[in-house]
């Protein structure tokens, strides 16, 4: 009998009430409602904006770093831009192609860079500086030649290289001066100045290689001239053009932060 009464009442029951704390839902009488209802309702809640504002604050985050990007994408783009037009104006009434035209100097300066690709063949922009070094001697539009290379490594050794491409050419050995440490143009440049004690000097590379030394020399108070070699197609140049837009921005990086050449060293004299 006991059994058929708790039957009795279990069906008679509300299904949505909840009896342990007197809390009907179905009531809309909520002065009795039940605390721990309130505090899981409360705490969704709170879970809900929670996620709201971690996606929003996502989003803002990922909004900022693309215009941060965009920001320097087209600094970067305009810096390339106004040193590549500054450094072609304050140059181009110095640089020559032809042999006739160009003013004589008694130094010659053969910026240095390797002779051969990585796939073995010969460096066509070696190649030509070689060969306009060659030209300008034989022109009588040079006395002497220094060859500015990198030397870093014993395995590695642009200047001596050039020099005895340049003896096989014709040029004698007794008017070739190696310059062991022209690990960049800058430190080709002042070192003329400061080794060699050259305060005016032919630039020997392509034109765009010119372009960016005689303008460094200029900034130096050296007075110097560009003749250009022969240049190669876009196709084979395409990656040392790009370089080269970058080698132009950080001319003026290094000019801000007063950069100097890796090694000086001990004179050498260029006898006259």
């Amino acid at each position: 009998m006991i059994t058929r009464a708790l039957k009795k009442v279990k069906k008679g029951t509300p299904k949505n009430s909840i009896r342990h704390c007197g809390f009907d839902p179905q009531s809309s009488d909520d002065k009795g409602a039940c605390p721990l209802v309130k505090t899981k309702e409360m705490l969704k809640q709170v879970q809900h904006d929670g996620l709201i504002f971690r996606r929003s604050q996502k989003i803002f985050t990922k909004k900022k770093m693309i215009i941060s990007l965009i920001v320097i994408v087209l600094f970067s783009v305009l810096a390339m831009v106004l040193a590549d037009n500054k450094i072609k104006s304050a140059s181009k009434n110095f640089l020559y192609s032809d042999i006739a035209k160009i003013p004589e100097n008694k130094v010659g300066l053969v910026l240095g860079t390797s002779k051969y690709l990585a796939n073995g063949q010969i460096n066509l922009y070696y190649k030509y500086r070689i060969d306009a070094a060659v030209a300008l001697y034989n022109a009588g539009k040079i006395k002497y030649i220094v060859v500015s290379g990198d030397n870093s490594r014993k395995t590695y050794d642009e200047p001596t290289q050039m020099k005895a491409d340049l003896i096989a050419a014709g040029i004698p050995e007794d008017v070739i001066y190696l310059d062991y440490a022209g690990f960049r143009t800058w430190d080709s440049v002042v070192r003329m100045k400061e080794i060699f004690s050259q305060s005016s000097f032919t630039v020997i590379s392509q034109r765009f290689h010119n372009e960016r030394a005689v303008y460094l020399a200029h900034r130096y108070g050296l007075t110097v001239v560009g003749f250009n070699a022969k240049d190669v197609d876009k196709y084979y140049g395409f990656k040392t053009n790009q370089r080269e837009k970058f080698a132009r921005v950080k001319v003026f990086i290094d000019s801000f932060t007063r950069k100097q050449p890796k090694f000086l060293g001990e004179k050498v004299e260029i006898k006259r």
